[in-house]
């Protein structure tokens, strides 16, 4: 049974814009939050072999560290031309500088070294886990399918998003707005972006 959370949050994540996606998503539920990176906890390497796995080792470090509940993120760009690549390796492809207009021309570049066509099918998946002091964990997946353009399109927002357009939208996630990228459905019917999905299975088991 899921655990209702009470208090303060650490945000286990020292990457800036998911924390701007983040703090905006629970701050509709008022939720109290500070970032790992403002409490000068360290960022633990990476080293699990599937998005759950990595996010849990996120979490867990940030809620010992911390002695609060906290809340991780692990998500990633899967090209099925490549299959299923960079995956849980998506920041890698940036780079020790993290600079992902490297990492895109990375992806256009593998999409032509194996003769792949448009349309280029991907899909991002994120992973939030909520970890407890305690050693408690939760996990809550999203999913977002759609495709990939070229040359980029959108500054917006950051990492893969300039050249992923959801299925049945004319924008990529580079050019929408916060509402429209991740906003939260009135209705609650899913959320448009992964992290959106994630979080909105997270709200429903832990906020609401």
């Amino acid at each position: 049974m899921a655990h209702r959370l009470e208090g303060k949050l650490v945000i286990a994540t020292h990457n800036p814009g998911k924390l701007k996606e983040m703090r905006e998503l629970l701050d509709f539920f008022g939720v109290d939050a500070v970032s790992a990176g403002d409490l000068g906890l360290p960022e633990p390497e990476e080293t699990g072999a599937t998005f759950a796995a990595n996010a849990e080792l996120k979490a867990r470090a940030a809620a010992a560290g911390a002695k609060l509940p906290a809340l991780a993120d692990d998500s990633g760009l899967c090209v099925e031309a490549l299959d299923d690549a960079p995956g849980i390796y998506s920041a890698r492809w940036a780079g020790p500088s993290r600079d992902f207009a490297v990492a895109r021309a990375k992806v256009e570049e593998a999409l032509q070294n194996v003769g792949a066509r448009a349309p280029f099918r991907a899909h991002f998946v994120c992973v939030l886990t909520l970890a407890f002091p305690d050693g408690e964990t939760q996990n809550f997946e999203g999913k977002v399918f759609g495709e990939l353009v070229f040359p980029p399109r959108g500054d917006l927002w950051f990492g893969y998003d300039p050249i992923f357009r959801p299925e049945n939208a004319v924008k990529t996630f580079g050019e929408m707005s916060s509402t429209e990228k991740h906003g939260i459905p009135a209705d609650g019917s899913p959320a448009l972006s992964h992290r959106g999905r994630a979080f909105q299975a997270f709200a429903r088991a832990c906020l609401e």
